[in-house]
């Protein structure tokens, strides 16, 4: 079983392997997703690049675009022998890049082909096979066609559905606007949990507290963050420490850089980047005096060529000077 109380949301040029291994620092529980892959991407690049992934990130999901059963069926293959927890279907993201591959939000308007695709991944594989997807794109935004989205899907066997509580405009807004601009609707997924309290249900979209969480949580079976969870990452150990495990301990944030420190060593060893490695750092202190000096010295020191793992452990007495 999943443990799918708290996770955080798969989310392109962020939730990385880098970004993964960093939240699982920082929480021992909440349920990690990667970055959205394509399964035509998988079909013509290299797996072990789009796919590859440390075992510490565990429980870590898959979550693939497209709208090819065929493909989809064989990259959800690919994630289950790569160990992954979870094959996640995008039915969410309002891209015009998405929609021109014919996935992400535009696939709410074909509820059938998206019964389909979750038929066909869940043929090929022994892994629960989820979806992601808002509550209505363009006009189509009544509680109608979101329930006949979700009854078309379930008959094909899927009965996790993650939902961002916003529609997606399929055109004239940019995927940040579209995250923020639609207003939140909390009891469209609500009113889908009492109708149908068998399916499990995620909050998705607008939470950003342990104070929302709290409010929401008891109501669903879960809430996924976005980039709240990135911005500020320990936010997850709180919500460890307060959902998950109350016996629990969280780390001190200098000790997450120090077990930071000891993976980007190896990274680099085995010729990864250091400033891809370190953009991910950037939230751990905020909100603290001396954060954003932390920042200014990551960004700076961390980009000269000559730069190496000491910079990230050198920080640490930066932002005790400026705290």
């Amino acid at each position: 079983m999943i443990d799918r109380r708290i996770s955080v949301a798969p989310m392109m040029d962020y939730t990385d392997r880098h970004c993964r291994y960093l939240l699982r620092l920082v929480s021992p529980g909440a349920l990690l997703y990667t970055e959205m892959v394509t399964a035509q991407a998988l079909a013509h690049c290299d797996p072990e690049h789009l796919l590859g992934f440390d075992a510490a990130e565990q429980p870590v999901a898959l979550q693939l675009g497209g709208s090819d059963p065929v493909l989809l069926a064989r990259a959800a293959r690919m994630g289950e022998e790569r160990g992954y927890v979870e094959i996640n279907l995008n039915v969410g993201c309002p891209s015009e890049r998405v929609q021109v591959g014919n996935f992400g939000a535009c696939l709410m308007a074909e509820p059938q082909l998206v019964a389909d695709c979750v038929r066909a991944m869940r043929e090929a594989v022994r892994l629960p096979v989820t979806v992601k997807c808002r509550i209505g794109i363009d006009e189509l935004d009544d509680y109608g066609f979101f329930h006949h989205f979700v009854s078309v899907v379930r008959e094909a066997g899927v009965s996790v559905f993650i939902v961002h509580a916003r529609k997606a405009y399929l055109q004239g807004l940019s995927p940040k606007e579209n995250r923020e601009i639609p207003p939140l609707r909390y009891e469209v997924p609500w009113r889908l949990k009492q109708e149908h309290p068998e399916l499990t249900v995620i909050l998705n979209g607008g939470l950003k507290t342990v104070g929302q969480v709290r409010e929401w949580l008891p109501r669903f079976d879960g809430v996924m963050l976005g980039r709240q969870a990135y911005g500020e990452p320990y936010l997850l150990a709180q919500l460890h420490g307060e959902f998950i495990d109350k016996d629990w301990l969280p780390p001190a944030r200098d000790e997450i850089v120090e077990r930071y420190a000891e993976y980007v060593e190896r990274m680099l060893a085995e010729g990864q980047r250091l400033p891809s490695l370190l953009r991910h750092l950037h939230g751990l202190y905020a909100g603290h005096p001396g954060a954003r000096a932390w920042r200014r010295f990551l960004g700076e020191q961390g980009v000269r060529p000559d730069a190496g793992v000491e910079v990230l452990r050198a920080s640490l007495r930066v932002f005790q000077q400026a705290a």
